[in-house]
């Protein structure tokens, strides 16, 4: 052995040294694998995290199932590209300096100017952007950090340009002015998607307007009021349509006209709304149906503007308690509710009130018809994909969300009235438009001082950190772009699958007409021990840092992994972790006992790929379990099952490894071959999971590196044999087990060494091959007579095993063993009225498969021989 390993394992001594060796080995890039010119790829762009962030639970879920993935198909064989990278998440970024510079200096953006605040920013990102990038690495991540991007950089810079000047000239990217969300805080226009709403109690206004009486929540937005609207199929409204009214406001009588628009719900307030265009999604729709005029009353800033007479300045929320007051004072309100529950738009970034306003900005028309995608939009390619399975989802269900929101998707508007990010490369100058990616010659061009959305630039992620567009000339891809894209799997939060996802395919779809990737998985969010969100206020946040300085990464990604399913929310603790870091210590005990059972020599000459042959009942049992868990786990990860995946490797690794096999090993002598053949596969199946420790045990007998090892293959020769062996020691563990619980329920001391009799019923070879392991498997016995059958034993304590009766001699105490054989004869009885219940359901003997009906059958004819059993011995007591 190279290295004997140490008593206990240590984390914080080992990890960060494996990560170095990792790191200079140089097989995080795909480039330096030692592989044949046929080997398939597998690539996952690592979402990129804010260049501010710090690593969350959320990052650390999605670390821990990529690097999963990833280290899992390298161990196969294949191709694997991790690609690392950090978003400049532009409104974020700028918010952060902002607060920062006018709480330093008491000074706003526009006192420094668009250069100075650049440089402030650049400044601010050169002291975070590596801190996340570090912790990234403390979770073991096995990424490609050779090819790390930013979304900001050159090489992306010159990607948007090119993007942009490509949908401008094909007529996808277009400027005019529509219907905004408008952040007053922010100073700029946030994506549908980047809108969230919130419930919350408000006012109802009941205002009296002409010959109506109306329900409204913003009273303030009167004053840009141009039309009325109720449903064509109201009978009440009828003769008011197409009608022009006069109606009394707090400035004067202005004229609105009466239109009938299905857009109304009948059953809101009185039936009529107040058509304000400039200042609500709905109404602007309803105005350009009807070719209705527009006024706009409320500016960028969230105030009135000039043509608000007296309320001139005044915030909307000011300008609602000052109009209320003067329409009160007028009689227009009819009545207000106070208990109104609605739900308010707000900004994802700083929680302020949304103001839609009419603004001209640009957009990506998501409907236009486009030549390079077949004559099709973006819309209907982007929902295509889905629609066929070109791209599926895990779980299935979010296809459906992605479905529903890609058929209802506005134009996308791609601009933003903030400064850090990529700048817009069109330019101006009088009534002229040029678009490039470089600015024009000549005097007096000014470029648009407006930035694009984060998600233009994200939405480009997987092949813009391949190369594009440089590789890619006339339809044809060369060099990384060929060889990772399309890429394998997006895995990222179920919550940005409209803010990313959907992003992502459009600008694939348009940049390359093919798909980023085949299949989406999306995890869900990490809640505290109660369900609750965990959030730094409510102090109920779990530091992933923390943790893995407390108990490992190892811990820290088993944990994430064991026990949550995709798409579902999970409940996290930090006792969740601390019991992994027991499994990852067990790993190491195991470990440890086979690594210092095996000859020193036996492990130098032994080929580790082959599979030794068994020479007992127990050898057979534990080498088809291994093979069988191969299959399992292989199985479980394809699917995306990483939960069951790793039960299935702890149930093998712990109960049948731990509790059986080595305990086996210790009475039934000369298992090296087989423990350290079966050291050697479960450290390449856990490796996956829990990188480090496998990694450290590895090297303490190996000099290669366990992170390229090959993924081991099931071998399951003669299944028919296997499973009668598999059989054949389950009967075996039954009887111990069987042994031990009765033992424990007449309190029978440890160290108590007892005679028995066995009744095999048909099972008397098998004991008698294994009686050394019935009597030394903490069963307590010391002796052991076998016969086939035989009369109830007078005042000796009776354990049953199906068939096999087990008599234990002089540990009788006749009160004890009445009351223990009358409870488990209720046991039996409430089992028999289960299974005669389930067999007398009609419907079940339909649906279910003959086999599974013929199981139920036997399950019965067990538990009356059981009860016989136990009637009998209870009559000879």
């Amino acid at each position: 052995m190279k290295d004997e390993l140490e008593k206990a394992y240590s984390p914080t001594e080992n990890e960060n040294k494996i990560y170095e060796k990792w790191e200079k080995s140089g097989y995080f890039n795909p480039d330096n694998l030692e592989l044949s010119s046929e080997a398939l790829s597998y690539t996952i762009v690592l979402p990129p995290p804010n260049i501010t962030a710090k690593l969350h639970l959320g990052h650390s879920a999605m670390l821990a199932i990529e690097d999963l993935l990833i280290r899992y198909k390298r161990l196969k064989g294949f191709r694997t590209l991790w690609l690392p990278g950090t978003d400049h998440a532009a409104i974020a970024t700028q918010n952060a300096v902002e607060k920062k510079i006018l709480k330093e200096t008491g000074k706003t953006r526009h006192d420094l100017g668009r250069d100075r605040l650049l440089e402030e920013v650049w400044s601010f990102l050169k002291k975070t952007q590596g801190e996340i990038l570090v912790q990234t690495r403390s979770m073991g991540a096995s990424l490609d950090w050779s090819r790390l991007a930013f979304t900001l950089d050159d090489e992306r810079q010159q990607a948007v340009k090119v993007m942009f000047k490509e949908m401008y000239e094909a007529g996808a990217i277009y400027r005019g002015e529509r219907m905004v969300n408008w952040c007053p805080r922010c100073h700029s226009t946030l994506a549908d998607d980047e809108v969230e709403y919130k419930e919350e109690h408000a006012k109802l206004y009941w205002i009296k307007y002409g010959p109506f009486v109306l329900a409204t929540s913003r009273p303030e937005t009167k004053l840009g009021d141009t039309a009325v609207a109720v449903h064509p199929d109201d009978v009440r409204y009828q003769k008011y349509i197409g009608q022009n009214l006069e109606i009394p406001g707090v400035l004067g009588n202005f004229t609105v006209k009466v239109v009938a628009d299905k857009a109304v719900e009948m059953e809101f307030g009185s039936g009529v709304i107040k058509v304000t265009p400039a200042h609500s999604f709905i109404d602007s729709e309803i105005a350009a149906r009807h070719n209705i005029p527009s006024k706009k009353i409320i500016n960028e800033d969230g105030r009135m503007m000039a043509n608000c007479g007296k309320y001139a300045g005044l915030t909307t929320a000011e300008a609602r308690e000052a109009i209320v007051a003067d329409m009160e004072a007028m009689g227009l309100i009819d009545h207000i509710d106070e208990n109104y529950i609605h739900n308010s738009a707000r900004c994802y970034r700083c929680d302020s009130v949304i103001e839609p306003l009419p603004s001209e900005q640009w957009f990506i028309g998501v409907d236009k018809k486009l030549a390079r995608l077949g004559n099709k939009s973006l819309k209907e390619r982007a929902l295509e994909v889905a629609q066929t399975e070109e791209i599926t989802f895990v779980p299935d269900r979010f296809k459906k969300r992605y479905l529903d929101w890609m058929s209802n998707l506005h134009d996308w508007c791609i601009s933003r009235q903030i400064w850090f990010g990529h700048q817009i490369p069109v330019w101006y100058r009088g009534s002229e438009v040029y678009c490039g990616l470089e600015a024009p010659e000549g005097d007096d061009w000014q470029q648009d001082t407006d930035t694009l959305d984060t998600w233009f630039s994200s939405g480009m992620w997987t092949f813009s950190t391949l190369g594009w567009p440089n590789n890619f000339k006339d339809g044809q891809k060369t060099g990384d772009l060929a060889k990772f894209h399309p890429t394998q799997v997006l895995e990222t939060g179920y919550e940005i699958i409209t803010l990313w996802v959907s992003r992502m395919i459009m600008m694939s779809l348009f940049a390359l007409n093919e798909i980023p990737f085949s299949k989406v998985y999306l995890h869900g969010m990490v809640l505290d021990k109660d369900g609750k969100k965990m959030s730094k206020s409510k102090g109920n946040g779990i530091d992933p840092i923390e943790m893995i300085e407390k108990f490992g990464a190892d811990a820290v990604r088993l944990s994430l992994l064991m026990g949550f399913t995709p798409g579902n929310d999970n409940k996290f603790s930090e006792d969740r972790i601390e019991t992994k870091r027991n499994f990852v210590n067990k790993l190491w005990n195991i470990s440890r006992f086979i690594l210092s059972s095996v000859e020193a020599d036996n492990i130098k000459s032994q080929n580790l790929n082959t599979k030794p042959l068994p020479k007992s009942l127990a050898d057979s049992w534990i080498l088809d379990a291994l093979q069988k868990t191969i299959s399992a786990v292989d199985k479980h990860i394809e699917d995306m099952n990483f939960s069951l995946a790793a039960d299935e490797l702890n149930d093998f690794t712990w109960n049948k490894l731990a509790d059986w096999y080595l305990e086996i090993a210790k009475i039934e002598k000369e298992k090296s071959e087989i423990l350290f053949y079966i050291l050697k596969n479960i450290l390449i199946l856990w490796h996956p999971f829990i990188p480090f420790v496998t990694e450290k045990i590895w090297s303490s007998f190996n000099d290669s590196l366990l992170m390229v090892e090959k993924w081991p293959t099931s071998i399951r020769s003669d299944e028919e044999k296997n499973d009668q062996s598999a059989r054949d020691f389950s009967a075996l563990q039954e009887i111990i087990i069987a042994v031990r619980n009765v033992r424990s329920e007449n309190k029978i001391e440890p160290a108590r060494k007892l005679p028995a009799v066995i009744y095999g019923h048909g099972l008397e070879t098998l004991i008698k091959n294994n009686a050394k392991l019935i009597k030394n498997l903490k069963t307590g016995l010391e002796s052991l007579e076998i016969k086939e059958q035989g009369e109830k034993i007078s005042g000796a304590v009776l354990a049953i095993s199906g068939k096999t009766e087990i008599y234990l001699l002089g540990a009788v105490d006749k009160e004890k063993e009445e009351a223990r054989l009358l409870k488990e004869k209720a046991n039996l009885e409430k089992l028999l009225e289960i299974q005669t219940n389930k067999l007398a359901n009609q419907e079940f003997i339909a649906r279910a498969p003959e086999k599974i009906v013929a199981l139920e059958k036997e399950k019965i004819v067990s538990y009356q021989q059981d009860l016989e059993k136990i009637i009998k011995a209870l009559t000879q007591l």
